[in-house]
Order: structure tokens, then sequence, then C-alpha cells
């Protein structure tokens, strides 16, 4: 047996729960993700996204999530071609957070630029959904997309999550704003072997 080690932070752990909205210019729908796994050596996490009255024919979408943190293994340029993002979408994207800021000069270069990305108050991520649950088969709902990221801001003092969603068929811009719901006293993982 091992007990696997937390994430460092309070709010972003194995089980932390956020509930918001996102908007875009016309709709607001409630939000809810839960986290699954954090890694903060390989800059990854991965969890839920679920998303209430998207369309009429699912009332209720449930997406699996993996996200790259901005730090030492992902840079602020997105390296997934097939994403959509270029690095004028990634740097419009980026500045709408105002934590970004001392970070624009850097963001440009491919190579990694935040060194212990858990010691700032703020993470940046790119959370990509990749399939449907509990059906990963689905590809296409008529009214929704998950084909698209997350631009994602994370405030580890205040456990909010801002976002900006983008994909080139999609409205542009669109918000994701979560807040941490406290776990009551949830436990770390442990692994049996």
């Amino acid at each position: 047996m091992r007990v696997l080690t937390p994430a460092p932070s309070l709010y972003l752990q194995p089980g932390s729960r956020f509930v918001g909205t996102q908007q875009s210019e016309r709709q607001r729908y409630d939000v809810d993700v839960e986290i699954k796994h954090v890694d903060m050596r390989e800059s990854f996490l991965c969890g839920y996204l679920k998303i209430q009255g998207l369309t009429d024919d699912h009332p209720t979408l449930t997406t699996y999530f993996e996200g790259e943190i901005i730090g030492t293994k992902y840079s602020f340029i997105t390296q997934h071609p097939s994403w959509g993002a270029t690095e004028r979408i990634d740097l419009s994207h980026w500045s709408k957070f105002s934590a970004f800021r001392p970070y624009h000069k850097q963001a440009r270069k491919v190579h990694p630029i935040i060194p212990n990305p858990d010691q700032r108050e703020n993470i940046f991520m790119r959370w990509k959904e990749h399939f449907l649950v509990p059906d990963h088969r689905v590809r296409t709902i008529n009214g929704a997309s998950f084909e698209g990221f997350y631009y994602i801001c994370f405030n580890q003092l205040r456990g909010e999550v801002n976002g900006i969603y983008f994909h080139s068929k999609s409205e542009k811009f669109q918000q994701l704003e979560l807040k941490y719901v406290d776990n009551k006293g949830c436990f770390g993982a442990m692994e049996f072997r």
C-alpha cells in the first residue's frame, strides 16, 4: 500500500468540486466540475465537467476532461494543432485574465516558463474535453460541442476557477466562473497493490 501524495493546493486536489456558470452573450448554463486526479509533477489533472440545459434532447451533459498545467511541462502556446488555436488566439484568450499580465512578454516562448506553478497564487491551465460520460462513443450532439477547450486561470487562494471556452465554430469568449464547494472532510486517496 502506498499513500498517493495529495496536490499541494487546498482546493485543487482529487475530489474537489467547483460549481458556477458558463455564460455566452445569449445564455447562461449551470456547470459542476469534479476533479478526479492531480499530478503537479506531470503538469496534469483530469475530471468531469457537467453542464445543465445546453440542449433540449440532453438536459445534462457530462464530459471527461484532461488538463495541462502551464509551468514546467506546458507553455501558454497550445501545442495541439487539432485544437485549432494559433499563437494569436492563445494570447488573445490568455490576455482576458488580469493575472496573466506579468507573463505576457514571456508567453510567446515555446519552452515552459513558470517554475513551481503550485507555489503561485494563480495556476494557468488548458482543460480539454475528450468524450461524453457515460457513453464515450458519442462524438456529436446537436446544439452542443465538446470539441473545443478552456483556457483556465485558477486562483488557489480563493478557490475560484475563471475560464474562457474556445472552439473555432463556437461563440467567442464564453466565460466560465466556478467556486470551490467545501468537501466536508473528504480524505486523500490510497492505492492497494
